[in-house]
């Protein structure tokens, strides 16, 4: 008996499954988190450009 065949006969492709539909779900939040905190993303973003000190200590804060 080969290990191919142990494995194609141990019935793994369940375990295939669950990975996909984890994988699918953490996926589908962070897409929906992205579209719902957008405008913070977009100030996060522009903060490296900021020179002015203000605007870096606002942000911390919020």
């Amino acid at each position: 008996m080969k290990l191919s065949d142990v494995v194609s006969h141990a019935g793994l492709a369940f375990y295939a499954e669950v990975a996909l539909v984890i994988f699918a779900a953490v996926f589908l939040s962070v897409v929906a988190y992205l579209f719902i905190r957008g405008s913070d993303l977009q100030t996060l973003a522009a903060l490296p450009l900021a020179d002015d000190v203000a605007a870096k200590v606002e942000v911390k804060q919020s």
